[in-house]
């Protein structure tokens, strides 16, 4: 009996709003997308990954398109990133993502978010910066553990999980000295402002000053949740499955579905990441498994940084190397379906995530050996398809269970 594999590649934020600079486009739309657009032409539409009332993260979203309902389980992003790092929370822990973040101190009244990554700091100085907060940062009940990059984690025993956090991508230039003046009724204003001390003349930091560079001058806690429960993808699918990505949050989304976390070398969730490589390490792991989920995180930096010269070479770059390299791998199985989606928009006027609709589009081996002629992968191609899946959850259902044929509500 002929086993069906499957894949989605996931280019984290690529859809877009239209760009005068581009005459009217969109980067997915300027960016040469020859491999997505075999697939699109087999089938293209759009899913609401985004339940309303919940925020646009890439939790919620990549969730809905593992075939997960948002609404019944998730608890936040930071339980995810604990689980990709292997810190286990006890019942009454609560976790945060924890950034470095870059901020400009010009008052008391006055304190603008330059970068929620500290100017993409490298793994090594935030490892560097990150010890000596978990030497120096004294509070009751907080562990602090290294991630990757700008993106780490602290976990609170018995913490509020309820109190009001903000996700620093989401309030790029504006002045946040009213919420971390704030420190009577919220202890996370208290806890971020605990570190500037400790980060303001710390090597690291002096280097980068006279560098050019932006600093990690301060903490930023957000996301903070419980562990969820989750059932494992295998019970849902009768699919065993594996995660390929350099971000914690979706390696441990992965591992709470029951997936084995693939570690590819220089897979950073920047533009210089691995591509070929991640391509190449899911088309291995796809001898030994049924489901692979390969996501991208490029596409995204670039649009919270609002360039968009880099996303639509992060989209290109996905298309040629990870798309391409995957649909020529998978040549070799017997049979397949393949999938392509933005998780979300991140559009580069807005420089975070929205709530829109989010094109995707799937194929199998016969649909793409007939060589169709379609639309190419593009929102405007998306939207015209009349295909809508909503909620965005049954998408995974469809693609592992049969076609789509018009809308799905």
């Amino acid at each position: 009996m002929t086993r069906t594999k499957y894949i989605v590649l996931i280019g984290d934020g690529m859809a877009d709003y239209p760009l005068d600079q581009l005459g009217g486009r969109t980067p997915l739309e300027a960016a040469p997308t020859p491999q997505m657009d075999r697939i699109a032409a087999c089938r293209i539409g759009l899913v609401r990954t985004i339940p309303p009332g919940m925020e646009p993260g890439s939790d919620v979203a990549n969730l809905s398109l593992l075939g997960y309902d948002p609404l019944v389980y998730h608890t936040r992003r930071a339980p995810f990133e604990a689980a990709s790092m292997g810190v286990k929370l006890a019942s009454d822990d609560v976790a945060f993502r924890m950034n470095l973040v870059t901020l400009e101190h010009r008052s008391d009244h006055e304190i603008i978010m330059i970068s929620h990554s500290s100017g993409d700091i490298s793994a090594q100085e935030a490892a560097q910066i990150v010890q000596h907060l978990k030497d120096h940062l004294r509070y009751p009940g907080i562990a602090l553990h290294r991630g990757v990059g700008y993106r780490h984690l602290l976990v609170w025993e018995k913490g509020p999980e309820k109190v009001l956090t903000i996700p620093p991508h989401d309030v790029l230039g504006r002045n946040m000295a009213p919420y971390l003046n704030d420190c009577d009724q919220n202890p996370i204003p208290e806890l971020i402002r605990i570190s500037w001390p400790l980060l303001g003349n710390h090597p690291v930091n002096q280097r980068r000053r006279e560098s050019g560079f932006r600093e990690a001058n301060s903490i930023w806690l957000w996301g903070q949740g419980k562990a969820p429960r989750i059932p494992q993808f295998i019970e849902k699918y009768s699919l065993s499955g594996r995660v390929i990505s350099a971000v914690d949050l979706i390696r441990g989304i992965g591992i709470y579905a029951g997936f084995k976390p693939i570690y590819v070398e220089g897979a950073t969730g920047y533009l210089d990441t691995n591509y070929r490589g991640k391509a190449e390490a899911a088309v291995e792991g796809l001898k030994d498994t049924d489901f692979l989920f390969l996501h991208v995180e490029a596409p995204d930096e670039a649009g919270h940084a609002g360039s968009w010269e880099e996303k639509i070479e992060a989209i290109h770059r996905f298309d040629q190397k990870v798309v391409g390299t995957v649909l020529d791998g998978l040549k070799q199985f017997e049979d397949y379906r393949v999938m392509v989606a933005s998780d979300h928009l991140t559009p580069i006027v807005k420089r975070t995530h929205t709530a829109d609709l989010t094109p995707f589009a799937w194929a199998s081996k016969q649909e793409l050996e007939n060589n169709p002629k379609g639309p190419p992968f593009t929102e405007a191609s998306a939207f015209k398809s009349g295909l809508i899946v909503d909620p965005g959850y049954k998408l995974m259902d469809h693609f592992i269970l049969g076609a789509l044929k018009g809308s799905l509500s």
